[in-house]
């Protein structure tokens, strides 16, 4: 189900693309350049051209599939989180913590009081 919503979410992404360049660039930011007589968004006639309306159907479309897919996610996964669906949990005491031959014992804090190693010269 989330794989066919996640197709139809690509293809709108790309039809959103496509419509929106294809439409004429006014000039200026939110529509607000082209004149006075213009009918854009944001004059106060909203008279928008069918592509522009387009445009805001393809938009809500994507913005509701991408609610539905979040809703569908969380839904599914639960109150479990990654490491529980992968299944290799390991216990603490199985891991090997010993290195290989003579670096073990130069990597490792001197043990018992407050010997130091003889300093190398």
């Amino acid at each position: 189900m989330q794989n066919v919503l996640l197709v139809i979410l690509l293809l709108l992404a790309l039809a959103l693309i496509i419509v929106v360049l294809m439409q004429r660039s006014e000039g200026g930011g939110l529509g607000m350049g082209g004149g006075g007589g213009g009918g854009g968004m944001m004059s106060g006639r909203g008279a928008a051209s069918a592509l522009s309306k387009v445009t805001w159907i393809i938009a809500a479309a994507f913005l509701s599939l991408c609610v539905a897919l979040t809703i569908i996610a969380a839904r599914e996964s639960g109150n479990s989180s990654v490491l529980d669906r992968l299944g290799t949990e390991q216990p603490a005491g199985d891991v090997d913590t010993t290195l290989p031959g003579d670096l073990q014992g130069d990597l490792l804090p001197p043990t018992g009081g407050l010997e130091l190693p003889p300093a190398a010269e």
